[in-house]
C-alpha cells in the first residue's frame, strides 16, 4: 500500500504541480506588473499615488463579486474548461492595459477612469482562478500532503517577482518608443501573451478528476480515489456543510479575516516595493534586481515552511508564527533609513508573509468538501483579497498625505498581528486531517 501511495503522489505531483505553477506564475505576474509599469506609466497618464493605489486595488472589488460564482461554475463544468476560459479572458484584458490612452480618446473618459475600468474588468476575468486551483488540488491530494503541495503551487507568487521584476525592468529599459509605444505599454502586451497561449494547453493537459486520469495506473487511480473518498467520509462524520451553511459559517468568516491580514502584507509590499526601492536612488534596471531579493527568500520560506508543517502535522502555530515574522519585519522597516538594512527588514517580513500562505490553506480544506469546499475556499479568498484593494489604496493615500510609506507599512503590519490572534483563537482540529485508520492525535 505504501508503494502505491508513493508512486501515485509522485506521479500526480510531477504531472500537475509544475504546470499549475507556470499558470499561476503568469496569473500573478499579470496581476501585479502594474507595480513596475507605475515607474513610467504614472507620469504618462497623469496618475497621483492615490489614483494608482485606488486603480491597483479596485481589481479586487470586481474579483470579490465574482469569486464564489466562478468557483461554483468550476465545480459544475470542470476545472479544465473553466480555468482555460479564465486564462483567455484575463490575458486579453491584461493586454488591454496597454490601450488605456487609446480607450480614453475613443470614449472621452480620462486616463484615470480608463485605468480604473480596465482594472475592474481584469478582476472580473481572473475571479475564481486561485481558489479554483486550491479546490482542484483537494481533488487530487490527501490532506497530509496539502501544505507542501500548496506551498509548491503558491511559490509562483514570489517566483513571479523573482523572475518578473528583472524582466519587467529590462522591458521598461529597452522597449520605450518601439513601434510608437511607451515601454509600460509593451510591458502589458508582452506579459499578457503567455496567459492566452497557456489557456489552450490547459484544455489538453489538465484532467478534471482522478477517475479520468488515463496517465495513472489502475491501482494508482483506485488507491487515490478510495483515499480521497475515505477522507471525505471522515469530514462528513464530524459535520456536513451545505453551500449556504458554508457561506454563513463563523469559522469561514474568521479564516477570511486571517487571509485578509496575510494578503494585505502581500499586496501592500508587492504593489509598492518597486517604488520604495527606486527611492534608494537606483536605476530602473537595478531596481528590478534588488526588488527580486525579498521574493527569493519568500520562495524558499514558502516551500520549506509548508514541508515543515506537513512533517510535524501542526498548522496553528506555523500559520501564526509566520504572520508574527511578517509583522515584525514590516514594522522594523519603517524605522530604518539605511537602504541595506531596510531591505533586510522587508526581506524578513516577506519570508513571514509567504510562509504563512500555504499552511493557512490547510485550515479550511481540512473540514470542507465537495461544492461546500468550492464555495468556502472562494469566499475566504474573495473576502481576504479585499485587502488587495484596501492595502494599496491606504498605502497610496497615506503616502500622498504624509510623504512617507511608514504609516501604510505599519497599517499592514497591524493587520498581520490581528490575523495571528484570530488563528490562535480559532485553533485547528488535527483529527480532520488524520489519514483514515490512523491513530487519533491530540487537537492543536
Amino acid at each position: 500500500m505504501l508503494d502505491v501511495e508513493k508512486r501515485t503522489i509522485a506521479k500526480v505531483s510531477a504531472r500537475l504541480i509544475p504546470f499549475l505553477i507556470l499558470c499561476y506564475f503568469v496569473a500573478y505576474l499579470d496581476r501585479v506588473n502594474v507595480g513596475f509599469a507605475k515607474l513610467t506609466m504614472d507620469s504618462d497618464l497623469g496618475l497621483t499615488e492615490t489614483m494608482f493605489g485606488f486603480g491597483s486595488g479596485i481589481f479586487f472589488i470586481a474579483y470579490f463579486l465574482f469569486e464564489v460564482p466562478s468557483n461554483l461554475a468550476l465545480d459544475k463544468f470542470g476545472a479544465r474548461k473553466w480555468i482555460a476560459r479564465i486564462m483567455v479572458s484575463w490575458g486579453l484584458l491584461s493586454g488591454l492595459m496597454a490601450a488605456i490612452p487609446a480607450l480614453s480618446r475613443a470614449t472621452g473618459l480620462s486616463n484615470e477612469h480608463s485605468f480604473y475600468g480596465v482594472r475592474v474588468l481584469l478582476g472580473l476575468a481572473e475571479a475564481g482562478f486561485f481558489p479554483g486551483i486550491i479546490f482542484y488540488l483537494t481533488l487530487w491530494f490527501p490532506a497530509v500532503y496539502r501544505a507542501r503541495i500548496i506551498g509548491y503551487f503558491m511559490a509562483a507568487i514570489p517566483l513571479s517577482s523573482v523572475i518578473g521584476a528583472p524582466v519587467s525592468a529590462q522591458i521598461l529599459t529597452w522597449m520605450n518608443g518601439v513601434g510608437g509605444l511607451a515601454a509600460w505599454q509593451w510591458l502589458f502586451i508582452i506579459e499578457a501573451a503567455p496567459a492566452i497561449v497557456l489557456a489552450f494547453v490547459v484544455l489538453t493537459f489538465l484532467t478534471d478528476r482522478p477517475a479520468d486520469a488515463a496517465w495513472l495506473a489502475p491501482d494508482e487511480r483506485a488507491w487515490l480515489a478510495e483515499r480521497l473518498r475515505a477522507e471525505e467520509r471522515q469530514r462528513v462524520v464530524v459535520e456536513r456543510f451545505t453551500v449556504l451553511q458554508t457561506l454563513a459559517n463563523p469559522r469561514i468568516l474568521g479564516l477570511a479575516l486571517v487571509y485578509f491580514g496575510a494578503v494585505a502584507c502581500n499586496y501592500g509590499i508587492g504593489f509598492w516595493l518597486p517604488t520604495i526601492v527606486k527611492g534608494f536612488g537606483l536605476t530602473t534596471s537595478m531596481t528590478g534586481w534588488v526588488t527580486a531579493i525579498p521574493y527569493i527568500v519568500g520562495t524558499v520560506g514558502m516551500v520549506w515552511w509548508g514541508r515543515r508543517s506537513d512533517a510535524t502535522k501542526e498548522r496553528t502555530w506555523h500559520t501564526a508564527g509566520a504572520l508574527l515574522i511578517a509583522a515584525v519585519g514590516i514594522s522594523v522597516s519603517t524605522v530604518i533609513d539605511d537602504p541595506l538594512f531596510k531591505m533586510v527588514a522587508l526581506t524578513f517580513g516577506s519570508f513571514g508573509t509567504f510562509a504563512a500562505l500555504p499552511v493557512f490553506w490547510t485550515l479550511p480544506t481540512a473540514f470542507l468538501s465537495g461544492a461546500a469546499a468550492a464555495a468556502g475556499i472562494a469566499l475566504i479568498n474573495a473576502l481576504g483579497n479585499l485587502s488587495g484593494f484596501a492595502g494599496p489604496f491606504a498605502m497610496g493615500w497615506i503616502k500622498d498625505s504624509t510623504g512617507s510609506f511608514a504609516g501604510g507599512l505599519l497599517l499592514i503590519a497591524g493587520s498581520a498581528i490581528v490575523a495571528m490572534v484570530i488563528v490562535l483563537v480559532l485553533g485547528h482540529n488535527k483529527e480532520l486531517e488524520r489519514a483514515p485508520g490512523a491513530r487519533a492525535q491530540p487537537a492543536e
